[in-house]
């Protein structure tokens, strides 16, 4: 039999114990070492790095009392945390050996012991602790990595009145565990927000698991989503957790869930309704605990009017809803927004900082970004790739004509606000041939509020 490749230190005042014990163990553990004198400890400790430690309960200064082994056991786990410690008692007080458990020790021995039985305990108490190591290194990588992940979502950058009311938004529901429906437009932000919320919430330590329902198709929907046990499909030659199971305990963001036709919005509110998966292939019920958050660009409220959405999904995924506003209505969060993308650019491209011209920021300013914080974030790293200078001036930036700022105020007798208002939206709604959706969306307002004007104005 193959040696443990494992260290072992054993704390014993009888030479003859530590003789014995060392004999038998080198045969079956790569390095043992043994030491008399307790005192020692701190310094062994110090100069190797032990996966067990054999601790004698009792020594010479006290013989029965198991005071001694209390407080080096202690000392020991103070040192090192994740040793193991095994206690070694002669007098078979099983109550000293329970306390020390409850104190800190993985398992405990009587002396005198047979080989076997002590091989035994050894080994056991090795894969206890090997595995305890194992998890603690796997809950440490996915921590990091759930920070590393989270990165390039870590700053919710808004200084404007709409900004402020939706992180006000998120600062009140974010501990809780209410379903969250993010809505908002296209590149608006909103798996940054998700992610504020997240790590707002009490499951913060957990995954935060992202799945965009635009992008996986009908066919993929329950494998992806559930999971699916081996042989349940040509290719699935293993048993795999789905996205719903591997976020079980933290959050689970589904994007763009407007897109979902209706057979696999049941399926999914099936899910939420239960809190339990099966696996495709698979009858076996499987419990989940996550936190939801839904976003979407599309327009829910109609697609229920219109039969294409469910009214009971809707219920079920929206007990808060967060409205993010585009960035054509958050003018104010574009120069801190900018600098924020200077500056991840500036040091991506090993660039020295730029920064920009007064008229290229008022250019900026007026642009209507439709492809909102997206869109201005691949502009700021185009012009910093692409400039030669570290100031960027607006011909750094290529921005069409057609998606700026302008006011077209009406010739005649009515410059007025409301004269203003009546002929934008006639010509808004014009434009996208009596859409009122669309109208409302270019609009930047809710189609009831377009229906309010509309009939002020008898359009």
């Amino acid at each position: 039999m193959s040696k443990l490749d494992s260290k072992l230190l054993i704390i014993d005042d009888d030479e003859d114990v530590l003789l014995a014990a060392k004999l038998f163990l080198k045969q079956h553990i790569k390095t043992v070492h043994t030491d008399k004198n307790p005192n020692n400890i701190p310094m062994l400790l110090k100069n190797e790095s032990y996966d067990l430690v054999l601790l004698d309960m009792n020594f010479s200064r006290d013989a029965t009392s198991g005071k001694e082994g209390f407080y080096w056991l202690n000392k020991i786990l103070e040192i090192d945390p994740t040793i193991a410690v095994v206690l070694i008692t002669a007098y078979g007080d099983i109550e000293l050996a329970v306390q020390g458990i409850k104190e800190g020790a993985t398992n405990f021995l009587l002396k005198p012991w047979d080989n076997k039985k002590l091989l035994a305990t050894i080994s056991t108490t090795l894969e206890v602790h090997r595995s305890k190591v194992e998890l603690q290194d796997l809950r440490s990588k996915q921590k990091f990595l759930i920070e590393q992940g989270d990165q390039p979502y870590s700053q919710v950058i808004g200084r404007s009145k709409p900004m402020l009311q939706v992180l006000s938004t998120v600062q009140k529901v974010a501990v809780t565990d209410a379903n969250i429906l993010i809505l908002g437009e296209n590149g608006s932000g909103k798996e940054v927000i998700a992610r504020a919320l997240h790590r707002a919430s009490m499951r913060k330590d957990e995954v935060f698991i992202s799945v965009d329902l635009g992008a996986i198709s009908e066919t993929l929907f329950e494998s992806e989503l559930f999971g699916y046990k081996k042989g349940a499909f040509t290719d699935a030659k293993e048993d795999r957790p789905g996205r719903f199971e591997a976020a079980n305990k933290g959050t689970i963001f589904l994007d763009e869930i407007g897109n979902l036709s209706q057979p696999l919005q049941s399926k999914l509110l099936s899910v939420l309704q239960n809190r339990k998966v099966v696996r495709l292939g698979s009858v076996k019920e499987i419990p989940v605990d996550v936190r939801l958050i839904c976003a979407t660009n599309m327009p829910l409220y109609q697609m229920v009017d219109d039969g294409k959405f469910r009214q009971d999904l809707l219920y079920r995924i929206n007990t808060v809803e967060i409205h993010l506003p585009p960035l054509r209505d958050r003018v104010e969060d574009i120069p801190p927004l900018v600098n924020h993308f200077l500056e991840i650019y500036s040091k991506k491209y090993k660039m020295p900082n730029k920064r920009l011209h007064a008229s290229t920021l008022k250019r900026l300013e007026k642009h209507l970004w439709p492809g909102n914080i997206r869109e201005l974030q691949h502009a700021v790293e185009r012009a910093v790739i692409m400039s030669d200078s570290n100031v960027l001036q607006p011909s750094d930036f290529f921005l069409s004509q057609q998606d700026t700022r302008e006011t077209e105020i009406p010739t005649g007798a009515d410059h007025n606000l409301e004269a203003t208002e009546k002929m934008l939206i006639r010509k808004v709604i014009d434009k996208h041939g009596g859409n009122i959706s669309k109208a409302a969306k270019e609009l930047g307002i809710t189609r009831a509020s377009l229906y309010r004007r509309i009939e002020k104005y008898e359009l």
